[in-house]
Order: structure tokens, then sequence, then C-alpha cells
């Protein structure tokens, strides 16, 4: 029951932050001893049911860009099963340092983005992109952040939405809602790579998603109330947080 407890918090974070909330899931699963590959599969696997609910409200809120989200995300289940294949070959005292790295590099970017970067971003409309474009920008950023995905069992959100702001020019709120949705297949294509490799506990990840389900989609209706400061200040706390977990457990 606390694990769920904490679980429904950890949900309502990443449904209002746009996260899929895997570095978070892993820190709390470290806490608990949780084997650092147990939890890199199980946080993948709860996080495409996690995504879908919280990728259901945004869509609903008018949140997501359809054909840059779907495009990605297909992209980056495929580069996510590969890369959850190559975590499998990494010993696991060594992932802990890396998943908590790539958690501070997403901090670290979300900085750069929105403290020292002065480019406007602009909202997009979808029928200003051309297939061809949009499908090779969909590829670079889906089988880069898919990798990152499977390889370290984080979701890589924060380099999915600035990938999504600065390649298809979509505005903090719709990179939000996006990333939600190309999440979604990442995980999917994560989450069966480590299912095969034999990391994965049903009990442990029917607790989470108890949890995750329920805080995603109710935190998804609060982003569009948020004001943009509180949006990038959610957004840059919640990896270094749960990079401090995993480092500290």
């Amino acid at each position: 029951m606390f694990i769920t407890l904490t679980m429904l918090v950890i949900g309502l974070i990443c449904g209002f932050v746009g996260v899929g909330g895997a570095g978070f899931i892993i820190a709390i699963l470290v806490l608990f001893h949780i084997p650092i590959h147990t939890a890199l599969g199980t946080s993948l696997a709860a996080m495409a049911f996690t995504t879908l609910s919280g990728a259901y409200s945004h869509l609903r809120e008018g949140n997501i860009s359809l054909k840059a989200g779907v495009w990605t995300g297909g992209f980056g289940a495929i580069a996510a099963f590969f890369g959850s294949r190559l975590s499998s070959l990494i010993p696991g005292e060594h992932l802990h340092y890396l998943t908590a790295g790539m958690l501070f590099l997403s901090a670290i970017l979300f900085i750069l983005r929105f403290f020292m970067m002065k480019r406007k971003v602009e909202e997009v409309i979808d029928e200003t992109l051309g297939y061809p474009t949009l499908l090779v920008k969909a590829l670079l950023l889906g089988m880069t952040t898919g990798l990152l995905s499977g390889a370290f069992g984080i979701g890589s959100a924060p380099f999915i939405q600035i990938g999504l702001m600065l390649l298809f020019g979509l505005s903090i709120r719709q990179s939000i809602g996006t990333t939600m949705l190309v999440i979604l297949p990442i995980a999917a294509g994560g989450g069966f790579g480590y299912i095969m490799e034999g990391y994965l506990d049903l009990m442990l990840l029917f607790q989470v998603l108890a949890g995750t389900m329920a805080g995603a989609y109710l935190g998804a209706k609060l982003t569009k109330f948020a004001p943009k400061p509180v949006l990038k200040t959610a957004m840059v706390a919640t990896p270094v947080v749960a990079a401090l977990l995993i480092l500290f457990e």
C-alpha cells in the first residue's frame, strides 16, 4: 500500500510535468532495494500504461500534435527495444550511475533551453510540415531518445520535449502533451525488451500501476492551469530529485 500511495504522488507529478515518470519510479524502487535491472524493466513496463492514461487526458485537453507524436514514438519504440537488450550487458553497479547521470543531463538541457536560449518557440500547425521533413525529424528524435530510454530505463522526456520544441516548433504545453504520446510506444518497446531478458516483477508492476495511472490522469488536468514559470521549474526539478534519490540510495 505504501508503494501504491507513493506512486500516486509520482503519477500526479508526472502527468503535470508531462513525463513518463521512469526516473522517479526507478528511484523509489531502488530505495526499496529492488535490483536495478528489475527496477528499469518494471518502470518502463509501467510507464507504457501510465503514459496511456496521461496521453489520453492531454489529447482531450488539446495539448498533443498527433503527427509528430505518432511518428516519433514509432521510431523510438524500435530503438528502445534494442537499447533494452544493450542494458542487460551493463553491470548493475554501473547502471545506477549511468541512469542518474542521464537524469542530471536532462535537467541541464532544460536549464540551457529555458534560461539561456532566447529563441522564441511558436505554436506549430501540423499541416505546414510535409511528410518528408516530418519523417526525417521524427526518425532523428525517435531513434536517439528511444535508444537512451531502453538502455538506461528512463523515458527521456526532457530530451523528447526539447526535441519537439526545437525540431517541430511546439509550444511548452504542446511538447508536454505530445511527449506523453511519444513515450507510450517507446516504453512498450523498451519494456518488451526487458521482459525478454527476465527483468520484470508482475506483482511490483501492479503496485506501481495502481498509483501512477490514476495520478497521471489527474496531473494532466492541471497542466493547462499552471503558469509557464511553474512548468519550467517543475521540468528541471523532476529529473534532479530522481537522480539524487538514485545516487544516495
